[in-house]
This record gives C-alpha cells, structure tokens and sequence, in this order.
C-alpha cells in the first residue's frame, strides 16, 4: 500500500537518447534491444532498491491510426528483461485485433525503498518509473520520480532534510551509474509544478521568509 503523496506529474525526470545504441533491424530485433537497456538500467535502480522490475507494460499503437487505447503487462519477476523470452513473450502479447499494431511505449513497473526520518525502511509501488520507446530511428530511456523525497522541501513547502539526506543522494548515484553504462548524457524532463530535475537531483525552491518552499499540496 502506498504511503507517500504522489505528483500526478513528475518532480523529476532524465531522459537518454540511444539513437547510437539502436540497431538497423526489423522490430523484434529492435524490442529486444529496448529489453536490454531496460535490463541494464534496471539492474542499476534494483542495486540502489530503487526499482525491482515486476512487470514490463506496452501500449500499442496501429499504423495511420494511432493509439489502439490496448495496453498489456507481462509479469516479469524473475526473468531477466534482456532475455530472448521476455521478448517473444511481449511480442506475442499484440492485440489480436489489431495483428499490425506497433508498441509505442514500454513501462517497467515495480516497487521501490525509500528512508523515513528515522532511517527505517519503507516499500512503496512506482517509487521510481522507467519509460522507453522501442522506436527504429532511435530507443530511448527515461526515468522519472513522482514523489517529494527527494526534494528539500516535502510537498507542502516543510524542509524535511533528513528524508533528503537519506534518499536524494541514492537516486543521484543511480542515474549517474546509468549514464556511464549508457556512455550518453541524460536531458532532462521539462519542469513542472511540482518540480525539476537540475543534473542528477531535484532543484530546490527558494525559501520565503519562514524558511518554507512552495506549498503545492493544492494539485496533489
């Protein structure tokens, strides 16, 4: 169960362009190469216990259409995402209503820790989301947090540095060991109301004059 706020927009987002990486094939050659970047940045968030990929979603989407509005989720709990079957099963996983359809984005879900003030250890679903496009012209790979722990200000503008400390500095080490596995520099996401990633942390807001951020609770 879920026991932090979440931000219907990300507080935070990183986005790397694998153009380079992506492969002049045909499109299972090109879903199992998005697989085995979701797998090398998975194993990377799971290191940190920021990400533990339970299931890989797709949304399908049908040549001069557009989107089928069909999404299917494959569990994944203990195979591995680079995986030749995960692949086939994905693949095999196309509406059958649509047998031309094409996937136009992939989710790995899963759960994640993070630190209370204390220090105690707490499991929350979707603590960090990875989203790809398995598109020929180029993959890519994002990664994005919805949540205020790892801004110095929670959500209704209290400094929480204790939660900060014990949580923003695991995420900043993760993405910069994505970057190097990837060898590509990560863009970031758009700001938006709840926040901005600023290299690999979460900009803080200036503080009035009692020492607090900005209340944002009010779009939560």
């Amino acid at each position: 169960m879920s026991t932090l706020k979440r931000a219907p927009e990300h507080v935070g987002a990183w986005y790397w362009d694998l153009a380079e990486l992506t492969p002049q094939g045909a499109e299972p050659d090109v879903v199992a190469a998005t697989l085995t970047a979701a797998q090398g940045a998975a194993d990377i968030l799971r290191a940190h216990a920021l990400l533990e990929a339970t299931a890989v979603e797709q949304t399908w989407y049908a040549p001069g259409r557009g989107p089928t509005g069909l999404t299917s989720r494959l569990s994944v709990p203990e195979t591995p995402l680079g995986s030749p079957e995960v692949t086939e099963r994905v693949l095999g996983s196309r509406p059958s209503a649509f047998p031309d359809a094409f996937i136009g984005s992939m989710y790995v879900r899963g759960p994640g820790t993070w630190f209370d003030a204390g220090g105690h250890a707490r499991r929350e679903p979707g603590l960090v989301t990875m989203w790809l496009t398995p598109e020929g012209s180029g993959i890519s790979v994002e990664v994005s947090v919805h949540h205020d722990i790892w801004r110095w200000f929670d959500f209704s503008g209290r400094p929480h540095p204790d939660v900060h400390r014990r949580n923003a500095p695991r995420l900043a080490n993760a993405l910069r060991e994505i970057t190097s596995h990837f060898g590509v520099e990560p863009e970031t996401g758009e700001a938006t109301y709840f926040g901005h990633a600023v290299e690999y942390g979460i900009s803080a807001d200036d503080p009035d004059e009692n020492g607090r951020g900005l209340d944002v609770t009010d779009r939560l």
